[in-house]
């Protein structure tokens, strides 16, 4: 019997948007113009850059589908969930974006663990894994899927394949998914396909980035993260989830639609 490989879907991320903090004016609908004109068929945006649709989802549903897009996960952020002092206002935040992750029947994709010091690093990490797993189960409750999303900034507490481990192997009971960014497990010093493969049965969401050897973003293809190699691996294990392209490269603080549409361009070369 012939196998047959089901095609990859293919969104992008609103971070590229975001980055430039109050240098970008614009609005949510211009995000899913941009996204609808380079020729994407789903979004991902943030709690940070949703906007009033936050609370009028009917709205935004058919803001994206009068695109012809289609919502594909929310990632959502806060503190960072490694300090117990913000633990009720990081909750609060998790549950409302719960809620908005409901409303579409997505993944709720959850920022890694961050803080600005490594100081007592074993507390603040034991902590955040108790603050995902319960936002995990809290998330189940309501029939969505949570992912963690770790970075590889100078906050993250998780970027080394140690550091990868130990933070997956104490989260594995609860239910918490994995949202894998390729640009930040590179730059992170973690092997792009030892890590996918490792934790492939938990990856419900992708982020696709790259990265050049010095740790400096770049476009897709242009950087040295082996993404043909891994959209090969991704096709023969089955994945069904969605994979999302942000941009961070310098294109993107110049021109952030532009930097989308040649990230676009790249993907329908390697077959996306």
């Amino acid at each position: 019997m012939n196998h047959t490989i089901r095609p990859l879907r293919v969104g992008c991320q609103t971070y590229t948007w975001e980055m430039r903090g109050p240098a970008w004016h614009g609005t949510p609908n211009d995000i899913l113009a941009a996204m609808a004109a380079a020729g994407y068929a789903g979004v991902e945006f943030s709690n940070n850059m949703i906007g009033d649709y936050y609370d009028r989802p009917e709205a935004f549903r058919a803001a994206v589908a009068g695109r012809g897009l289609t919502v594909v996960a929310f990632a959502c952020s806060a503190s960072g969930f490694t300090d117990p002092k913000t633990e009720q206002a990081d909750m609060a935040e998790v549950e409302r974006g719960i809620g908005f992750a409901a409303h579409f029947s997505v993944p709720l994709c959850l920022g890694g663990p961050c803080n600005p010091s490594r100081d007592n690093y074993d507390a603040k990490l034991t902590y955040a894994c108790g603050f995902y797993a319960q936002a995990a189960r809290r998330a189940q409750d309501r029939g969505v899927t949570a992912a963690v999303h770790p970075n590889s900034h100078h906050t993250s507490l998780v970027t080394s394949p140690a550091e990868y481990d130990r933070f997956m192997s104490a989260t594995a009971a609860c239910g918490l998914k994995y949202n894998p960014d390729t640009g930040h497990l590179v730059r992170g010093g973690c092997d792009l396909l030892k890590i996918f493969k490792a934790y492939r049965d938990r990856i419900v969401h992708v982020h696709l980035k790259d990265v050049d050897a010095g740790g400096k973003w770049q476009p897709l293809g242009q950087g040295v993260c082996k993404l043909p190699a891994l959209l090969d691996f991704l096709r023969q294990t089955d994945y069904d989830g969605w994979m999302v392209a942000e941009e961070e490269s310098q294109l993107a603080w110049q021109d952030p639609n532009r930097a989308i549409a040649v990230n676009r361009e790249s993907l329908r070369a390697l077959g996306c």
